[in-house]
């Protein structure tokens, strides 16, 4: 199976290397650093008035599901990456080590948990109520949860206080106004989903650009040898095997119908990188190495569509012969 490249992602590797070749400094970092900020808060309000109440409270229906789902995406997965820690300093910078950390504690992707769902022929619904919620929650839980392992692992650079502020200003705040006004800019939010999701990108590009071009300046190539970004890419893709086959695991002991077993394998093992850099402005905000801080969820980004796109197909053929099983036995007794 031929697998296309997501323009995007060329893009962003773009956005690295002019950050790369052409850092900005002085002023106009300064400049790029407000800038992002302020992209970070409007991004959140958007989508406070983007996200419809029913999304956001999330029906409990299947309950048994978003349980699981949620358990793998803000307990399985934390747990998975507190080992990684370990091997800091002598294998991967200590930044890096952070960065899987913060990896470990963000909410579920939305759009491709989703898209991969219904590529899947999965439970749509149920990926819809647990990645949205996800995401609401994630704005709580992500800072706590890594104030938790930082401290179990020994890790610096992260000012709990300034953080927890931050997030509340940033993030919870947009977020809620924009959930305030959403009765009368509905159907404008609705009408216009694609240019919200141009902006996201927009923002990520920002956000890469900007932060990259100061963890360039303080010596992020120099620090980062090629060993320890091969290395980042061999952990992602074993950290999302292993959640992929948890999640399986996990499913089939609970009973779960191979249309549940879809939705938890691509809501429980995805990261959100939407959510994950604009956070990260705000968790690491002015820290030096914050371009190694945000490799790992760049790296796990690319590596989960990669293999999403041919696991949903693996899913969609699964699915489709046990609904024809299901037909021809409904057939013979009739």
């Amino acid at each position: 199976m031929r697998l296309k490249i997501d323009p995007f992602t060329l893009i962003l590797l773009g956005a690295i290397l002019i950050a790369s070749l052409w850092p900005a400094k002085g002023a106009l970092a300064t400049v790029l650093g407000q800038a992002s900020t302020l992209a970070v808060a409007i991004l959140f309000f958007l989508h406070g008035a983007a996200l419809s109440r029913q999304e956001v409270v999330a029906g409990a229906a299947h309950w048994r599901l978003h349980l699981l789902i949620v358990s793998l995406t803000f307990l399985v997965f934390p747990l998975l990456v507190v080992p990684v820690s370990a091997l800091a300093p002598r294998w991967i910078p200590e930044d890096l080590a952070l960065g899987f950390l913060y990896l470990g504690v963000l909410p579920s992707a939305v759009s491709s948990s989703i898209a991969f769902t219904a590529m899947a022929r999965g439970n749509v619904p149920a990926a819809v109520c647990s990645a949205a919620a996800s995401n609401v929650f994630g704005m709580m839980l992500t800072p706590f949860l890594l104030m938790l392992l930082v401290s179990t692992a020994g890790e610096g650079g992260f000012a709990v206080v300034d953080a927890l502020r931050d997030i509340i200003f940033q993030l919870l705040l947009p977020f809620a106004v924009g959930q305030l006004i959403r009765p009368w800019v509905a159907g404008f939010m609705d009408r216009n989903k694609t240019w919200l999701g141009r902006y996201d990108q927009g923002v990520i590009l920002l956000i890469v650009y900007s932060a990259f071009s100061t963890s360039v300046a303080s010596g992020l190539w120099q620090k980062l040898p090629i060993f320890a970004i091969i290395l980042a890419i061999l952990l992602c893709t074993l950290l999302l095997a292993l959640v992929m086959g948890i999640a399986s695991l996990a499913s089939s002991r609970a009973g779960f119908n191979l249309e549940d077993e879809a939705a938890a394998v691509f809501c429980g093992s995805k990261k959100s990188l939407a959510s994950g850099l604009p956070m990260a402005k705000v968790l690491f905000a002015g820290h030096p190495g914050f371009g190694m801080i945000v490799l790992p969820i760049m790296c796990y980004n690319q590596i989960q569509i990669i293999v999403g796109a041919i696991l949903a197909k693996h899913y969609r053929q699964r699915i489709e012969r046990a609904d024809h099983a299901a037909d021809v036995t409904q057939s013979q007794k009739s």
